[in-house]
C-alpha cells in the first residue's frame, strides 16, 4: 500500500493520497481546491487516480472533489445520508470498496456532521487486521471536532448525542494498534485542544484524550461535548463553503494571472469599489493605502481573510514581493473567493514615490500601551483572541470581541461616542490586532492603533492580567 499525507498549516487540514501497488490505483481523500498536489504525487508513485471521497461537507474549506472528474476519470464516493449537488457513488454504513490489497471499509460516523464517514483501511498484503482509520473528524489527535457547527443548541445536542454512539460503537472497539489519521489537525477551528501531531492510535487517544474520559455515561459526555465555551469563534464564511461544498463547488477551469496594475489602473479599481488587501506583515502595514485591510501571509491568512473580506467584492492586493502573488491566490480560492483582479505593481515603493495619500496605523509596544493606560481614562482595550486564551487571563477592563464577530459588530463598537474613544487592539503576538484595527480604520475609527508583542509581551513584562476565575 502507498500513503502520503498533505498538511496544510493554514487550515489545519490534512488530505490524503492512498494507492495500491497490485492495479496502480488511487484514491484521494477530503480533497483540497488545488488538487494538482494530488495529481503530481501520483504521477511520481507510478498511480493513477481511480477514487475520491469527502468525509463529510465541509465547512472550513471549499473542496477540491469535483475537480478530480472534470480531469480524468474519477469515481466519487460518499455516504448515503450526504446529500450532494453532483453524482456519487452512494455507500452505506459497512460497505466496502477492493482496490487491489487495499480494501476501504465505509464507516458511518455522525456526530460533527450528520453524514460524517469514516474510513477504514486494511492492507491484505499485510494480513487481515485494519491498519488505518481515516477518522475526518469523529476522532482528533487529543480531541473530537465540535459537533455545534450547523445550527443551535438543540442540533449540537443531537450532534453531540450521535457522537456517543460513534465512538462507543464504532471507533473504540477497533484494536489499539489502528492508526488514525483526522482531516482536522493542528491548527483548525473545529475543535479546542487538537494536539500538534498530524496522527495518532486508537489505543493513545483510548488512553489520552480527555474528551473520551466520560464516555461511559452518555448525559456526562454529551454535556462535556455541549461546554463551548472555550471553543475558537466561527468565521462567518463557514456556513458559505458547506452549502457550496453540498452543491458542488464551481470548477476552477482554466486560471488567469492577475495582472500588475499601474497606479491609475489601481486606483479605478478602488473607485469601483474593490477591496485592497495588503499583505504584507504588521510591521511593514505601519503605513499603507487609505482604507486598506491588512492581512499579512501566514499560517493564519486564510481564516483571517475569509474573516473579514467581503465576499461580494472585488479584491485588488499589496504585496511584498511578486513571488507571493499565487500563494495569496490559493489561499483565497481554497476558502471561496474569487481570483483577484490585480496587484499593485511596483508596490507601497511605487504608490509613496508618486506621492499618493498613506494613512498611518500607529505601533505600540506593550510598555507604551500600559503608560497609555495609566495616563488616560477614555483608552479602550480591545482583546481579539480566541475565548480560550481570553480566559486564560486578560487586560483588566479590556473588551473581548472574536476576528469571527469584527465585521459584525464594529459600527455597534464605535456608536454611543466609541467613534471618539481610541482604541488599543491586542491579540497574542500582533497579526490579528493589526488585522483588526485595519478594520475599524476601514470603518472610519480615527484613533486607533495596534500593539506589537501582544498578550505574550505583555505577560513577559509580568504586567496585571486578570481572568473569569479572579471574579
Amino acid at each position: 500500500m502507498i500513503f502520503k499525507q498533505f498538511y496544510l498549516e493554514s487550515l489545519g487540514h490534512a488530505s490524503y493520497l492512498v494507492g495500491s501497488e497490485d492495479t496502480g490505483e488511487a484514491l484521494v481523500l477530503d480533497v483540497r481546491r488545488d488538487v494538482e498536489t494530488y495529481f503530481a504525487e501520483a504521477r511520481s508513485q507510478g498511480l493513477r487516480i481511480r477514487y475520491a471521497c469527502d468525509t463529510h461537507q465541509h465547512n472550513d474549506y471549499l473542496s477540491g472533489i469535483c475537480e478530480l472528474p472534470a480531469r480524468t476519470d474519477v469515481q466519487l464516493l460518499a455516504g448515503a445520508r450526504a446529500e450532494l449537488g453532483y453524482p456519487v457513488r452512494a455507500m452505506d454504513d459497512g460497505e466496502q470498496l477492493d482496490m487491489g490489497e487495499v480494501r476501504f471499509e465505509l464507516l458511518h460516523t455522525p456526530g460533527h456532521t450528520p453524514e460524517h464517514v469514516s474510513l477504514l483501511v486494511t492492507d491484505r498484503s499485510r494480513g487481515e487486521e485494519p491498519a488505518i482509520l481515516f477518522s475526518g473528524g469523529a476522532l482528533l489527535v487529543g480531541d473530537l471536532a465540535r459537533p455545534d457547527l450547523l445550527g443551535g443548541e438543540a442540533e449540537a445536542r443531537r450532534g453531540a448525542e450521535a457522537f456517543c454512539d460513534t465512538l462507543q460503537r464504532k471507533i473504540l472497539p477497533l484494536p489499539d494498534f489502528v492508526e488514525v489519521y483526522p482531516t482536522h489537525v493542528a491548527g483548525s477551528l473545529c475543535g479546542g485542544h487538537i494536539g500538534s501531531r498530524l496522527s495518532t492510535t486508537i489505543g493513545y487517544e483510548r488512553r489520552m484524550n480527555a474528551m473520551l474520559s466520560n464516555l461511559a455515561s452518555k448525559d456526562e459526555f454529551v454535556g462535556h461535548c455541549m461546554d463551548l465555551t472555550d471553543l475558537p469563534a466561527v468565521p462567518p464564511y463557514w456556513p458559505r463553503m458547506r452549502r457550496l461544498n453540498s452543491e458542488g463547488p464551481p470548477l476552477l477551469g482554466v486560471l488567469a494571472d492577475p495582472p500588475p496594475l499601474d497606479l491609475d489602473a489601481f486606483e479605478r479599481a478602488r473607485e469601483e469599489g474593490a477591496v485592497v488587501l495588503d499583505c504584507r506583515a504588521p510591521e511593514a502595514f505601519a503605513a499603507h493605502i487609505p482604507g486598506a485591510i491588512n492581512v499579512g501571509i501566514g499560517s493564519s491568512f486564510a481564516t483571517w481573510a475569509g474573516s473579514v473580506l467581503p465576499y461580494d467584492q472585488d479584491l485588488v492586493l499589496v504585496l511584498d514581493r511578486a513571488e507571493d502573488l499565487w500563494e495569496v491566490c490559493w489561499q483565497l480560492l481554497r476558502i471561496g473567493y474569487p481570483l483577484p483582479k490585480g496587484w499593485l505593481g511596483g508596490g507601497m515603493l511605487a504608490w509613496r514615490t508618486a506621492g499618493k495619500p498613506i494613512e498611518v496605523l500607529p505601533q505600540w509596544t506593550v510598555h507604551e500601551l500600559r503608560r497609555a493606560l495609566d495616563r488616560r481614562d477614555d483608552l479602550m482595550v480591545l482583546d481579539v483572541r480566541q475565548p480560550a486564551e481570553w480566559s486564560a487571563g486578560h487586560i483588566p477592563g479590556a473588551l473581548h470581541l472574536t476576528g469571527a464577530e469584527l465585521n459584525r459588530r464594529a459600527d455597534e463598537l464605535l456608536a454611543g461616542g466609541g467613534r471618539e474613544r481610541p482604541i488599543a487592539v491586542i491579540c497574542g503576538s500582533g497579526f490579528r490586532s493589526s488585522v483588526a484595527a485595519s478594520v475599524l480604520k476601514s470603518h472610519g475609527h480615527p484613533d486607533v492603533a495596534h500593539v506589537l508583542g501582544g498578550m505574550t509581551g505583555w505577560q513577559a513584562e509580568g504586567f496585571p492580567t486578570t481572568a473569569p476565575d479572579d471574579g
